[in-house]
């Protein structure tokens, strides 16, 4: 599944990211905890490379992700030269005031009024970067929304006489050809309904749910998953709830099942459950034959 998806505003905010780099401290990646790989835009990486920059990488969203899953990319991460990681909720203010506590010690030169701590919060869309940054100041500055590319425009802010912080656009790259990366991201709400199918997007969570968390299926569906493909759970979901399509002699309105499906992944009533490990390589082949 290659996504292609650039709204005008990403190529500005590229440009406009490597600009505002030059002149800060350290980069704040937001990464969705339950993908946090792909996630990771290669994009921002490159960017803070060039200019040497340190990273604290946010894996958000952590109390949608299977903890267990979750400390093994802490660790993995934490081990990477210039970087730091921290699991949090942008939504919980106790957890959003340790993004610059964590970045106060990648950069510990910056601590005065002479030379106050420069932040940059970047990261893909629909990863709560405006969240966390309306939690960080207890005020509403941010728009969020369920759509991928709320943000449009980079906006400063300072914290206090010793710190400033700027939010920036979600961003993606051009094409995204790893079919495993844009199903991923798909699943997460991380490019417009309009670029992908639901109903391909749905089977592929099935899938991944299937080999990791089969479990989660029935509680919530009530219906055995024994034997089932990701296709199979989406039709399941939908004699289940009823999905049926009035002109076609009663048949299964299988979008109106994805969707179903879909919806109560990203809310997390499915529980808490991580889409990727830091072993994806190995994982990947796997859970793609499960679909």
């Amino acid at each position: 599944m290659s996504i292609q998806w650039f709204p005008g505003h990403m190529n500005v905010a590229r440009k406009e990211a490597a600009k505002t780099i030059e002149v800060i401290d350290v980069i704040v990646e937001v990464l969705d905890a339950r993908i946090p790989n792909a996630s990771c835009n290669p994009l921002i990486q490159e960017l803070r490379l060039a200019r040497q920059r340190p990273s604290l990488k946010v894996l958000n969203k952590a109390d949608l992700a299977d903890p267990v899953v979750t400390q093994a990319w802490l660790d993995l991460l934490t081990r990477q030269p210039g970087v730091s990681a921290v699991a949090l909720s942008g939504h919980h203010a106790g957890d959003a005031v340790k993004v610059p506590q964590f970045c106060q010690l990648l950069a510990s030169h910056r601590n005065s009024n002479a030379k106050p701590l420069r932040m940059l919060i970047m990261g893909v869309p629909n990863v709560g970067k405006s969240t966390l940054m309306n939690m960080l100041l207890n005020r509403r500055v941010a728009r969020v929304g369920d759509e991928p590319a709320v943000t449009k425009i980079q906006q400063r802010h300072k914290l206090n006489d010793r710190m400033a912080i700027t939010d920036s656009p979600g961003l993606l790259w051009g094409t995204i050809k790893d079919p495993h990366v844009g199903l991923l991201l798909a699943t997460i709400n991380a490019v417009s309904h309009t670029a992908v199918d639901d109903e391909a997007v749905a089977e592929f969570l099935a899938g991944v749910l299937l080999a990791r968390y089969p479990a989660r299926l029935t509680a919530r569906y009530g219906f055995a998953v024994e034997k089932l493909t990701g296709t199979d759970v989406i039709d399941a979901i939908g004699k289940k709830r009823g999905c049926l399509l009035t002109r076609s002699g009663g048949g299964i309105d299988r979008d109106k099942a994805a969707r179903i499906l879909l919806s109560d992944y990203r809310n997390g009533t499915l529980g808490r459950t991580s889409l990727e490990t830091p072993d994806r390589r190995t994982e990947e082949h796997t859970l793609m034959a499960s679909v």
